[in-house]
């Protein structure tokens, strides 16, 4: 396999370098910041494109299942952290959806080593709302869409209402509000669907803790009376 065949991991690292880019351009001028924009939608894109591949292709790995969530994670975190130290959402946004994402990943990792996946009939979830909340097509595609109508959203708002470059200059005190409170519903709405898709596997990752902690005291537990 060569580097000029399209796979989904190679997808995958695209969709964060093209992230990544897109928020080194934020904050550099109104233009910039539409570039950035448009970087953004092209993230997104990927990111529908990779899965595409490995389904279409048949190249779906355990390694690329966890290196698209690793892609998601790195393009959310970062983007949501610029966002918080820009001034444009609340700092209790990137740390939501860090400690969302370390535990899920956690869990998961522990499911993994059980012998479960992310998905198929040998997958962690056991209950039917699992399976449609965590890896149901209507599911990750309205995600990623909320997660791209909230990066985009902000964008545009840094390039056409923010600062001296911004293209629509001053607005009135109104029209600024009405923006404003539109981010607000929209990242937090963002971030509420985030933490129910979670829900799935904190509640069943749950007793993948429970095996591991129990066969920890039982050996605690005999070598303490042996003693």
């Amino acid at each position: 396999m060569t580097w000029t065949t399209w796979t989904p991991n190679k997808v995958t690292l695209l969709r964060v370098v093209v992230g990544f880019g897109a928020v080194c351009l934020f904050g550099r001028g109104a233009w910039a910041n539409l570039a950035a924009v448009g970087l953004t939608i092209a993230a997104i894109v990927l990111d529908a494109l990779d899965g595409h591949i490995a389904r279409k292709n048949k190249m779906a790995t355990t390694v690329g299942a966890q290196l698209d969530i690793l892609g998601d994670r790195m393009i959310e975190n970062v983007y949501f952290t610029y966002f918080a130290v820009a001034g444009m959402v609340s700092l209790w946004l990137p740390i939501l959806f860090f400690a969302r994402g370390a535990a899920t990943d956690f869990l998961r990792g522990l499911a993994m080593k059980a012998g479960h996946s992310g998905w198929g009939a040998n997958a962690m979830f056991k209950t039917w709302w699992g399976r449609a909340l965590v890896g149901s097509p209507w599911s990750r595609g309205l995600y990623a869409a909320m997660k791209c109508l909230c990066f985009c959203y902000l964008g545009l708002e840094l390039a056409l209402t923010r600062g001296p470059v911004a293209l629509f200059g001053e607005l009135t005190g109104n029209a600024q509000m009405i923006i404003r409170m539109g981010a607000q519903v929209l990242t937090w709405m963002t971030a509420a669907f985030c933490l129910v898709r979670g829900l799935p596997v904190l509640l069943e990752g749950w007793n993948y803790i429970a095996g591991s902690v129990g066969p920890v005291r039982g050996t605690k537990r005999a070598a303490q009376e042996a003693a």
